[in-house]
């Protein structure tokens, strides 16, 4: 495979996960009164669960894209 797409492929995968993750837990914390939509919460929750991400994708790369 060509490592260009398998690269694109990745970042494309964990940009998934992020985005399904985040949104699970924001659903949650939503649903329980924690803060509501639009709040500082809510940009806190997406933006630690895409920092964890971040670090697990760059962590695992070695295994995926056999660099």
């Amino acid at each position: 495979m060509n490592p260009k797409i398998k690269l694109v492929a990745y970042v494309s995968v964990w940009v998934l996960i992020w985005g399904i993750a985040a949104s699970l837990a924001d659903l949650v914390l939503l649903n329980r009164d924690i803060y509501s939509s639009g709040s500082l919460g809510q940009v806190i929750t997406f933006s630690s669960y895409g920092a964890a991400s971040v670090v697990l994708a760059f962590k695992l790369a070695k295994r995926f894209l056999n660099l």
